[in-house]
């Protein structure tokens, strides 16, 4: 069985700790502090074996070095992307890879947008368990990330891959924005039940000091605008902020996402 748990780290961002049951040997994604990590690993009496980084951002790859300078022989899988150093196995589309004391296999989606080398992992469980996606900053619960050194075409496209994935996957982003981000959908969609029961079990889990994620493919579907934009609401609300009629999925989705933008964050 694959355990996979929080590490947080920084005010909100999650480094996902992924071991399998019986091992001592772990994987992390996206360590972007490696003491939380260092603190959790010897706390569980585990050996990194393994990095997945999604994207060069600093949050997600500043620990790196020095966790390289204490478990050496450790993997580190990552994008074909100059401003990454470090990579051991450089990835992109289509690779299988398997971390080492892993039972469990990872196809590498090139999820361009948020930035132009973003990858994300998806993890085939055994046993007939939902399949685990980890995104980094490419979708969040109720949300997505901002367009960087991508495009926002580039984006549209991944989050609709994304969309066709089986609903039952598990999303694990790589930030705490939940609620934030429910904030913004309830601009886009004010009357809707799903949002309003949604953000009421959100509150509820971050009350208790719980972390909002993952959520499923399922959630992200009938609550996140960024999925939606083929709903005649979330269609008209793009067109009422963009000024303009809208016709395509790129179309609405860069009229959210420069909304958010603007006017929510």
């Amino acid at each position: 069985m694959l355990n996979i748990s929080p590490i947080p780290a920084f005010d909100d961002n999650y480094i996902w700790l992924l071991r399998q049951e019986g091992q001592d040997l772990a994987t992390v994604v996206d360590p972007g502090d490696e003491e939380p990590v260092i603190a959790r690993l010897a706390a569980e009496g585990l050996e990194l074996a393994a990095i997945l980084l999604t994207h060069h951002h600093g949050d997600h790859i500043g620990g790196v070095a020095d966790l390289l300078a204490r478990w050496p022989q450790a993997r580190v899988f990552g994008p074909r992307d100059r401003r990454i150093r470090l990579v051991t196995d450089p990835v992109g589309e289509g690779d299988l890879i398997s971390p080492p004391g892993l039972a469990t296999s990872f196809q590498v989606l090139e999820v361009p947008g948020h930035t132009a080398s973003h990858i994300a992992y998806l993890a085939d469980l055994p046993g007939g368990d939902a399949n685990a996606l980890f995104c980094g900053d490419t979708l969040f619960a109720a949300g997505c990330g901002r367009v960087f050194d991508g495009t926002f075409d580039q984006l549209a496209a991944s989050l609709a891959r994304i969309s066709a994935l089986p609903p039952d996957t598990l999303i694990y982003c790589a930030h705490e924005y939940t609620l934030a981000n429910l904030g913004f959908a309830a601009w886009v969609e004010p009357d809707s039940p799903a949002l309003a029961a949604r953000r009421a079990r959100v509150e509820a889990l971050r009350a208790a000091g719980q972390p909002s994620v993952p959520s499923t493919l399922a959630e992200e579907l009938a609550t996140n605008p960024f999925l939606r934009t083929a709903d005649p609401g979330v269609r008209a609300a793009a067109e009422a902020f963009a000024g303009a009629p809208l016709t395509s999925h790129a179309q609405v989705f860069t009229a959210l996402r420069q909304w958010k933008d603007s006017r929510y964050d």
